[in-house]
């Protein structure tokens, strides 16, 4: 299956090991500082989230070192033909037994979290205090790096295969009649729920195991989340570590874009 069929795609890539290899233990480094994990770490301690974390530059380097490359960045470079501008990337953790539930978490979202891997789309920002969701950060592409080897029950990001279309559907609909430029503050959250409830009926839920020398670009419109740990499921101290990158969408419309 395409990555245009499928909303994802998974490369071999040793060209990003140097990458990898330098990177570790910054990220070790900054998953370990405490002032770090008082603003990151989520659900009982299970999930560090640490968004923005890496202090990369603009081509992906650290501390002036490499910049990313290899075949996975190259394709996701050509999506849609304009070098992008690298985010300061997500150094996400998962540790055993996660998701714990947090003292401030409901019922109801601990059990979507655990039973339905907390399935999302990223950029669709809550907004307000009713918890709206607009398409306010809207991304490129999600390029994930592992940084640790793991078994395949440590908590893999898991996507719906052909989401990203039911998706595009749902709001192409929804935002026909809405001037391109006020596309992020339009509401989307009812018509963003029934699409995921019809994505979960309809589209084969997939893991995605990948190791160091591997990386993953996943559709920016895909359903997404986060697989509970599997008892047995085995990864290093440092727990099952990926780097993410979500560069910006360049321009408005990253609705029909490829």
């Amino acid at each position: 299956m395409s990555f245009q069929e499928a909303g994802w795609a998974l490369f071999e890539d040793l060209a990003l090991l140097p990458w990898v290899e330098a990177v570790h233990p910054v990220a070790c480094e900054i998953a370990a500082d405490e002032a770090q994990q008082r603003a990151w770490l989520r659900h009982g301690g299970t999930w560090f989230a640490g968004v923005n974390a890496l202090p990369n530059d603009a081509r992906g380097a650290v501390s002036g070192g490499l910049a990313l490359t290899g075949v996975a960045v190259e394709f996701a470079s050509a999506l849609h033909g304009a070098e992008p501008v690298w985010d300061t990337g997500q150094i996400s953790v998962v540790y055993p037994g996660y998701p714990q539930k947090d003292a401030s978490e409901s019922d109801a979202a601990h059990r979507f979290r655990r039973n339905r891997d907390a399935a999302h789309v990223d950029g669709l920002l809550p907004v307000g205090p009713a918890r709206r969701r607009k398409m306010q950060e809207p991304h490129s592409f999600v390029l994930g790096i592992p940084l640790t080897a793991c078994s395949a029950g440590a908590s893999p990001m898991v996507v719906w295969e052909g989401s990203h279309e039911i998706m595009r559907d749902a709001f192409r609909v929804a935002l026909a009649e809405v001037p391109l430029e006020a596309w992020g503050e339009f509401d989307l959250t009812d018509v963003y729920q029934a699409a995921r409830r019809r994505c979960f009926e309809e589209c084969r839920r997939m893991p995605v195991i990948a190791q160091p020398g591997q990386a993953y670009v996943v559709h920016r419109l895909a359903l997404h989340g986060v697989a509970p740990w599997d008892d047995g499921a085995e990864a290093p101290e440092e727990g099952r570590m990926i780097v993410y990158f979500r560069p910006p969408f360049p321009g408005l419309n990253w609705l029909d874009a490829p």
